[in-house]
C-alpha cells in the first residue's frame, strides 16, 4: 500500500511539474503555439521522460558492488543495457554510412532515406542470417556434443568452477552453452523462417484464389478461415502439438515436423485475409478486366497481375507474421512441445537456464545465461518490426 502511495504521489508531483512546464514555457515565448496548443497530458511526458533520463542517469553511476562487496546485477545489468545501446546506434550509423557510399546507385538511394531504426534493423537481420548459414563454422562444438564437466560457470575461471574451454559455460548435461546459443538461430530462425514461407504460399494462393473466383469458393474459404481464427492461436497450437506428440511417440524429429505444419496453417489464416482483401481491391481494377477479355487465365491473372500488384502489403506482412511465429515456435520450446532435442533453440535455453537467474548476487554473468536466450529472441523481434515499419511508411507514401 506504501509503495502505490508512493506511485501516486510521484504522478501527481510530475503532473505539477508538466503543468508548471507548460505556463513557464507559454510565458517566456509570448504564448507561442508550441506552448499555448501543448495539452498537458504530453507536457507530463515530456516531465516524465526528462525524469526517466535523469533516474537513468543517475543509476548509471551507482557503484556495481553492494556494501557487502558482492556484484549488485541491478546497475551491472544496466551498465551492461547502456553500453549495447550505445554501440547498437553506433554500428546502425556505421552501417547505413557504408551504404550510403557502398553499392549501387538505387541502394544508396536506399540508405540516404532510410532512418537509423531500419539501418539497425537490416544490420540485425544480416547478422542473424550470417549466424544462421554459418553456425557449423562459427560453433566451437556441435550442438549435441555432451562434455564431462557440467554446469560450468560462464567466464572461463577454473577456480570458481568454470572451464576456460567453455566461455559461457555447459548446461545441466555438459552441452557448451555457447555453441547451443549460435545453433540456436539457425534452428529457431531458420524453422521459423520456413514456417512463414508455408504460411504465406499456403494462405496467400487461397486468398488470391477466393478474391479471383469468388462465389462459393470464396465463402467456403472464408468460413473455415473464420472458425480457425476465433480459436487463440497460441492455445490451439498447443492443444494441437499435445495431440501430435502422442502421434510423434520416440520420434522427437517428427514432433518438429508436426510443429512447422500446425503454426504454418494456423498462421495462413491471417495471411488469407490479407491476401483476400488486397486481391479484392485489384480484380476490380481495368486492367485485369482487359487481361480476361484477353482470354488470359487464372494462373496468369495471379501472378501476372494481382501478385506483383500486391507486393508491398504481403512484404510487411511477412515480415509481421515471421515475428509471431517466431515467438510462438519459442512459446512452444519453452513450453517444452516445440523444436525438439537435440536441436539447439532460444526457447528450451531460457527454460533450462532459468534456475541461474538465482546466482544474480553472486555472478551476473551467470545469471545473465537465460537473459542472452531471451534477448536473442526479443532482438531479433525489434529489428524486424524496426524494417517493417519502415517498409510501411515507404509503400503508403508517407514522408519522413
Amino acid at each position: 500500500m506504501t509503495a502505490l502511495l508512493y506511485i501516486l504521489a510521484a504522478l501527481v508531483i510530475l503532473l505539477a511539474l508538466g503543468w508548471l512546464a507548460r505556463f513557464v514555457g507559454q510565458k517566456a515565448t509570448g504564448n507561442k503555439p508550441l506552448f499555448r496548443d501543448m495539452p498537458l497530458a504530453v507536457a507530463f511526458g515530456y516531465v516524465l521522460g526528462a525524469a526517466i533520463v535523469i533516474a537513468g542517469i543517475w543509476y548509471y553511476f551507482q557503484p556495481v558492488t553492494t556494501e557487502q562487496g558482492t556484484p549488485d546485477a541491478g546497475v551491472t545489468f544496466f551498465h551492461w543495457a547502456v553500453h549495447g545501446f550505445i554501440l547498437a546506434a553506433i554500428a546502425a550509423f556505421l552501417f547505413r554510412l557504408l551504404g550510403r557510399h557502398v553499392g549501387t546507385a538505387g541502394s544508396k538511394k536506399l540508405f540516404r532515406h532510410m532512418p537509423l531504426t531500419a539501418a539497425f534493423g537490416i544490420l540485425v537481420i544480416i547478422l542473424y542470417a550470417f549466424t544462421a548459414i554459418f553456425a557449423g563454422v562459427l560453433a566451437p562444438y556441435g550442438q549435441e556434443e555432451v562434455f564431462a564437466q557440467v554446469n560450468a560457470l560462464p567466464g572461463g575461471d577454473a577456480s570458481v568452477g568454470g572451464n576456460p574451454d567453455h566461455p559461457l559455460g555447459t548446461d545441466q548435461i555438459g552441452r557448451d552453452l555457447m555453441s547451443r546459443l549460435i545453433y540456436g538461430a539457425q534452428n529457431t530462425v531458420g524453422i521459423a523462417f520456413a514456417t512463414t514461407l508455408i504460411a504465406f504460399l499456403l494462405g496467400g494462393s487461397l486468398g488470391f484464389l477466393a478474391a479471383t473466383i469468388q462465389g462459393w469458393l470464396d465463402q467456403v474459404l472464408s468460413r473455415v478461415v473464420d472458425v480457425l481464427m476465433a480459436i487463440p492461436s497460441l492455445i490451439f497450437a498447443l492443444l494441437l502439438m499435445t495431440i501430435a506428440s502422442a502421434w510423434a511417440g520416440s520420434q522427437q524429429w517428427l514432433l518438429t515436423v508436426y510443429m512447422v505444419v500446425i503454426i504454418a496453417v494456423i498462421d495462413s489464416t491471417r495471411v488469407f485475409r490479407l491476401a483476400r482483401a488486397v486481391g479484392m481491391n485489384i480484380v476490380v481494377m481495368d486492367y485485369i478486366e482487359a487481361a480476361k477479355l484477353r482470354g488470359e487465365g487464372l494462373g496468369y491473372l495471379i501472378f501476372r497481375e494481382i501478385l506483383p500488384n500486391a507486393t508491398a502489403p504481403l512484404l510487411a506482412e511477412f515480415g509481421l507474421r515471421f515475428c509471431f511465429v517466431f515467438l510462438t515456435i519459442a512459446a512452444l520450446s519453452f513450453l517444452g512441445v516445440g523444436i525438439q532435442p537435440p536441436l539447439a533453440d532460444w526457447g528450451t535455453m531460457v527454460r533450462d537456464l532459468a534456475q541461474f537467474i538465482n546466482f544474480a548476487a553472486f555472478s551476473p554473468l551467470t545469471a545473465a545465461l537465460p537473459i542472452m536466450a531471451a534477448g536473442a529472441i526479443a532482438l531479433l523481434t525489434v529489428a524486424v518490426n524496426f524494417v517493417v515499419d519502415w517498409m510501411l511508411q515507404k509503400s503508403s507514401g508517407l514522408k519522413e
